[in-house]
């Protein structure tokens, strides 16, 4: 028995730390370290009793080998190395910087704070996107399940093929289709959406994809507050922890997750790397509104990092919200509209004969 015991834990572990560390626990984390910190308790020991208390079999796993390699007087953000797709390359920095100055517990806060803001934007923007996805799959189901079991039988009663209406035999056709070929649709369906994640891994394809995405207004309005948020938000995190701003412009160009501003980040780093200031780099690019890049002509005039940057963040992260709660009540008409349309042409195409019919009776 226990040897059993003994391969299910390894079997345990071992998916285990195939996972990583999710945004919520990270934040627990760090406010808790932050906590014990405070209260003036060493960092082996706190994470040892974070360690103990832990539930999660991924976080305690993560947690026991920093734990092993912290008693072996490693740092930190040595061990959150190990675990990069958990940490951040930004996170690893802000922290490494801090543990110079033995002050960590005061920019864990800030850092689990600024988790808890962009994961709260990330959250909205999947709510967002799978909210109408949703309905529209669940349009597409009864249209699917009126198309083959519903409208086949109702045609059974038309005798005369021939003499239907157009927009009868193209409903027919339809319907005949997806009948006796749905295998092909499902199959279309999936080759598609292969095709789309295998162009998603190139540069090229990311680039010309989040481009596209700027020539739809009332999406590219969105899509840039919420990159201008998170560039704020982790912005102001990286330089108030004493790291460059080209080092610092570097680390945010890999979290905008959209390949033109990633871009755009990094020769913005470049231009700054030669001499030339923020607001000068960044004046009349579409890119970049005009009012943030006044507040930053101001945090370079004046120096006032947090007050000025954190600002522009806070103003985005409302916009969003904002933003998506129009997107949504716009799009429940527009999908509600579509639906109404297909059922429309449905009906009108199995009313149309069914009505001469009875005409040619009467007559």
């Amino acid at each position: 028995m226990s040897n059993k015991l003994t391969i299910l834990e390894k079997m345990n572990n071992y998916f285990a730390n195939m996972q990583k560390m999710k945004t919520k626990d990270k934040v627990v984390f760090y406010r808790l370290l932050s906590t014990l910190s405070n209260a003036w308790v060493g960092l082996v020991k706190s994470v040892s009793i974070i360690e103990r208390q832990e539930k999660n079999p991924v976080v305690k796993n993560i947690l026991g080998w920093f734990l092993s390699r912290l008693r072996s007087w490693k740092k930190l953000s040595e061990c959150m190395e190990a675990y990069f797709d958990s940490f951040g390359e930004a996170e690893i920095w802000i922290i490494r910087s801090w543990e110079k100055t033995w002050k960590l517990n005061s920019v864990l806060i800030d850092l689990a704070d600024q988790l808890e803001k962009i994961a709260s934007i990330n959250w909205k923007i999947r709510w967002a996107l799978v909210y109408p996805w949703f309905i529209m799959l669940v349009v597409f189901a009864v249209i699917f399940i009126m198309m083959t079991v519903v409208v086949p039988g109702l045609l059974k009663i038309f005798e005369d093929k021939e003499a239907l209406p157009d927009s009868t035999k193209l409903l027919m056709t339809i319907s005949d289709f997806m009948v006796n070929y749905w295998y092909l649709i499902i199959g279309w369906m999936i080759w598609v959406y292969v095709l789309i994640q295998m162009w998603r891994k190139t540069p090229s394809w990311n680039y010309l994809f989040d481009k596209a995405l700027f020539r739809i207004p009332v999406l590219w309005e969105t899509v840039r507050k919420i990159i201008l948020s998170k560039f704020s938000r982790v912005f102001v995190n990286l330089v108030a922890s004493w790291i460059s701003v080209v080092e610092s412009l570097r680390l945010v160009s890999d979290i905008v997750w959209n390949e033109v501003y990633r871009q755009r980040i990094l020769l913005l780093a470049q231009d700054v790397k030669s001499g030339i200031k923020i607001h000068q780099s960044l004046e009349w690019d579409p890119l970049f509104p005009d009012m943030m890049v006044q507040m930053i002509q101001v945090w370079e005039e004046t120096a006032n990092l947090d007050d000025t940057i954190t600002k522009i963040a806070d103003f985005y992260d409302e916009e969003v919200d904002n933003t998506i709660n129009t997107l949504n009540k716009l799009l429940e008409p527009f999908i509600i509209i579509f639906l109404a349309v297909i059922v429309w042409f449905i009906a009108m195409a199995i009313m149309e004969p069914i009505m001469g019919l009875a005409d040619a009776i009467s007559d």
